[in-house]
């Protein structure tokens, strides 16, 4: 659930019922997630998005409309003559945030050699000592992400997850066989 507390409507998907099959109904096509990446970079104007994406024009621009309709973008004017907008991550569109970041890592291991894209953290201390004119020198450093759980602060690693699948009539390697009849 997002913040405001809606959910992003679905239809009914064949398989296991599945958040990540839910997410991809709605994100799961490249054009989609490289939209959605330019706008977290800062790009809201369609020019930006589709230079910087490479999708076709008529692509590019439905998948803006149906990230508008889930709710992960909305369009801003910034010109009335002639009629142009702006598109701008909502509450929902900023936490697909972790999986752009995800995307990354995970083509800059298996992928490039070097990184062409590096995010970098500018610490809360950094920009506000910034923001009042005290700056040291110091700046932000390459981000290195890691999972933390939020209930015992510990970072998760390889081999310390497993699997509670809590949707009825499913077990962990699928549908629930029906108990034998005597």
């Amino acid at each position: 659930m997002n913040g405001s507390g809606s959910r992003i409507e679905i239809g009914a998907l064949p398989g296991r019922p599945c958040s990540a099959a839910a997410a991809l109904q709605v994100v799961g096509e490249k054009w989609t997630l490289l939209a959605v990446r330019e706008i977290f970079f800062g790009n809201h104007r369609f020019e930006a998005i589709a230079r910087n994406t490479g999708a076709p024009r008529d692509r590019l621009a439905a998948r803006l409309r149906s990230l508008e309709h889930a709710g992960l973008v909305e369009r801003r004017p910034y010109s009335e003559r002639p009629p142009r907008h702006e598109y701008h991550l909502t509450e929902a569109g900023r936490d697909l945030a972790p999986v752009i970041r995800a995307l990354l890592d995970w083509g800059d291991r298996w992928v490039h050699e070097e990184p062409p894209v590096v995010m970098v953290h500018e610490p809360a201390a950094t920009t506000d000592a910034e923001s009042r004119g005290e700056a040291d020198g110091s700046h932000g450093h390459d981000l290195d992400t890691a999972w933390i759980c939020r209930t015992c602060g510990e970072e998760v690693v390889r081999g310390s997850l497993t699997v509670d699948v809590r949707s009825p009539g499913w077990d962990r390697t699928g549908p629930a066989s029906a108990p034998a009849t005597p």
